[in-house]
């Protein structure tokens, strides 16, 4: 128990979803669940996806997807990674699960979604089947959905990191009578509230959009100190992107008596640790604290 919630009188308990699987952790693995699934049902051989240098989901679907039996292929943003990723940990490892990659311009990859960029991957990979970036489908949310269970009933307040959208829509859905469920965006803007709407039909949710600390992938001293001193106090390790953030910003709400005496929240742990060494690198260049592994 940490001394602050104690003082304020509110229930804190993390649920470890990173621990579902060592390469398949968190969100990822519910997201991959009924999607690889409909990819075997309907005859495809080959999974293509997105993300960036240290993306958790191109990690997860490289891995996912050879456990599976498919090939997979990544589309990487940043062409400048085509001669050094491998001095990059996340996609070495996403190579050695047998991804092939397709590093293209963050100009181009900006057009991810429209029919001429696909048609231009159809063309130049055959058959495949399309899993957008960070997972996010109507199937992924089924799977998210299955986070939150029969034996969490007992909590006020359901918390989640945000990315695309995808896992907190699920946990929308999955929350019982009278939960409510606060998102706590890694991104700048309120543009996800239309993406989780187009997912989530129920009103019981909110954003909380202070706690990014900059934007995607952006990190602070301040945010690694907090990684570093809630791993000394708990034993549990915090990724720097999504997870810590939220815990930062529950936290934080918490020290603002924001939550009313003997709230009881639980929060998702959606993974995301094996970004941990790729964030040190950069943390190295600017002479930064690192996160502790």
């Amino acid at each position: 128990m940490l001394p602050l919630l104690s003082e304020k009188k509110v229930t804190l308990y993390l649920k470890r979803e990173d621990e579902i699987h060592p390469f398949i952790s968190g969100n990822k693995y519910r997201k991959l669940k009924y999607n690889l699934t409909a990819a075997l049902h309907e005859g495809f051989k080959t999974v293509l996806t997105f993300g960036g240098a240290y993306s958790n989901h191109i990690a997860a679907t490289a891995y996912a997807a050879w456990e599976a039996g498919f090939k997979s292929i990544g589309i990487i943003r940043g062409e400048e990674l085509v001669d050094r990723w491998k001095t990059n940990p996340t996609l070495q490892f996403a190579h050695s699960c047998g991804m092939q990659f397709q590093f293209v311009s963050r100009t181009s990859y900006r057009e991810k979604t429209t029919q001429l960029f696909l048609n231009d991957l159809r063309e130049a990979h055959g058959h495949f089947y399309l899993i957008p970036e960070g997972g996010t489908n109507a199937l992924a949310v089924q799977g998210c959905r299955e986070i939150i269970t029969a034996t969490d009933a007992g909590f006020d307040l359901l918390c989640s990191s945000v990315g695309t959208g995808g896992t907190l829509a699920g946990i929308i859905a999955a929350a019982h009578q009278g939960q409510r469920v606060i998102g706590f965006p890694a991104l700048k803007g309120d543009f996800l509230k239309e993406d989780i709407r187009s997912f989530a039909t129920r009103d019981n949710w909110s954003l909380q959009t202070d706690y990014h600390f900059g934007g995607y992938a952006k990190v602070d001293e301040p945010l690694v100190r907090f990684i570093n001193d809630f791993k000394h106090k708990t034993g549990i390790p915090l990724d720097p992107v999504y997870t810590g953030k939220m815990l930062f910003g529950i936290l934080d709400l918490v020290k603002k008596d924001f939550f009313v005496p003997k709230t009881r929240i639980l929060a998702i742990h959606t993974g995301g640790l094996q970004g941990i060494a790729g964030m040190n690198s950069k943390l190295k260049k600017k002479k930064l604290p690192q996160i502790d592994l």
